[in-house]
């Protein structure tokens, strides 16, 4: 059994890693990638293939403090109406680029607060995308919902665009959380918003709920799971708050003094997850949990789990492209960024080309050490036969690479047959531990808490 002390002498209570999202990290992107060569990656799509495609809305109401999105705060329609269009233009250059038959078999509309869209909007939106790619059959369209900024009128218009999967922000149920972190949200209002989603037969359900956030404890942490579990979520993503005021300058808003400890956010996370799983809830990857029948459940056990920007997924598309300002592409050549700011994005678009203003083109061990990372935070381990099947790299190579991973976490990281694996109770490890076969210096960009 690993205890607590044990954790704290590896570091993890210290220690500052990326949530691998992505391999390499954002931070390590740079302007190799530019319009030219992500119009090339998107001809070299082959005919017919089924691909992913996430759609960027940076606008909000209000800017909740906690978020360290790339949003804008806006009272007014008009820049909304405006920014639709320049996301119709992009839509259209993407389509003049991408070869024949491409169909969607994954569409995410994130932000910021899709949902702030007009129903003729979202309509409109729905219809530009139609017109470059339909959704395959069995497709995914999931829309990120603000249960303060929906309707029966948008969302009749989400459902009669297909949403077949709905995400909603929970945060924390507790009032003066919600006040500390400038993100007003009643359990009352939080459940209408379901039960609109609910009642207009969308199948799927998501939440995201944090902890680490101000003032929170283990009886408030309680508490509020508790009532998102009486909302009966198919899918959750407990999220540990990253509290990073010197890239997200609104946090400076949240008293630092009234963050729980290191150790009190581990605390937190095991006071949730225990609720989760003792509602049979299945754990999947280090952060999330769905019911046994939802599609992460299915693909955790057929071991076809994914992660993306979004967080764990069961798309197996090797093409995500993102649309919108600040949005990230993967192809599996490398990554493509658009330009961050709203006014350079449009600005690039209205000349007649795309805005990709930074990325990565994979080289050397990118896409080996991709997979070895994605593989500890999806499974927990890696697969030396499934490795030295898909990449150049010998057995002896490999075997050093997970000796040396093991020196570093001595006890923990276990040396199996075929490969290496992390014992249940080590699993809040897992960054750092994935950080062991992180080629590129961390020192470069701010990361957030290992836990």
């Amino acid at each position: 059994m690993v205890t607590k002390s044990q954790l704290a002498d590896l570091g993890l209570f210290d220690a500052k890693v990326p949530r691998y999202t992505s391999y390499p990290t954002a931070p390590h992107f740079s302007n190799d990638v530019g319009p030219e060569l992500y119009a090339t990656w998107i001809s070299q799509i082959p005919e017919g293939a089924r691909i992913s495609l996430y759609l960027h809305v940076p606008f909000c109401r209000r800017l909740c403090w906690f978020c360290a999105c790339r949003t804008q705060g806006t009272q007014s329609d008009a820049p909304v109406r405006a920014y639709l269009e320049t996301l119709k233009a992009e839509l259209r250059l993407l389509a003049g680029s991408l070869p024949q038959g491409v169909q969607l078999s994954r569409l995410h509309w994130g932000g910021g607060t899709p949902t702030l869209l007009s129903p003729d909007m979202m309509s409109d939106l729905a219809a530009a995308i139609a017109a470059v790619a339909p959704l395959a059959p069995n497709a995914e369209f999931s829309v990120e919902i603000d249960p303060n900024e929906i309707d029966a009128p948008r969302m009749d218009a989400l459902a009669a665009a297909g949403l077949n999967r709905a995400s909603i922000g929970v945060q924390d149920f507790d009032e003066e959380i919600q006040q500390t972190i400038g993100r007003l949200q009643s359990y009352d209002i939080t459940r209408n918003a379901v039960e609109m989603i609910r009642d207009r037969g969308v199948p799927s359900l998501n939440a995201d709920i944090l902890f680490g956030l101000p003032h929170q404890s283990q009886a408030r942490m309680t508490e509020s799971v508790q009532k998102l579990l009486s909302l009966n979520p198919d899918r959750v993503a407990l999220y540990g708050y990253a509290h990073v005021p010197w890239m997200a300058k609104r946090q400076q808003l949240i008293p630092s003094d009234a963050l729980p400890t290191p150790q009190e956010r581990l605390e937190l996370f095991e006071t949730a997850r225990k609720l989760f799983l003792w509602d049979n809830y299945a754990e999947i990857g280090i952060d999330h949990f769905a019911t046994k029948g939802d599609g992460l459940t299915r693909a955790q056990r057929l071991g076809r789990l994914r992660r993306n920007f979004q967080g764990y997924t069961d798309d197996t598309s090797e093409v995500l492209i993102g649309v919108g300002a600040s949005a990230i592409s993967r192809f599996p050549q490398g990554f493509a960024q658009n330009a961050p700011a709203t006014s350079a994005h449009t600005s690039r678009i209205r000349e007649g080309r795309f805005s990709t203003t930074r990325g990565h083109r994979f080289r050397g061990q990118d896409t080996l050490r991709a997979r070895m990372i994605e593989a500890l935070m999806c499974d927990f381990r890696i697969d030396s036969d499934e490795i030295t099947t898909r990449f150049a790299i010998d057995r002896t190579e490999l075997d050093r690479m997970f000796s040396q991973a093991s020196q570093d976490f001595p006890g923990i990281l276990a040396m199996t047959r075929n490969g290496v694996e992390i014992p249940p109770e080590a699993r809040a490890l897992t960054r750092m531990i994935a950080r062991s076969f992180d080629a590129y210096d961390l020192s470069k960009a701010g990361h957030s808490s290992a836990i």
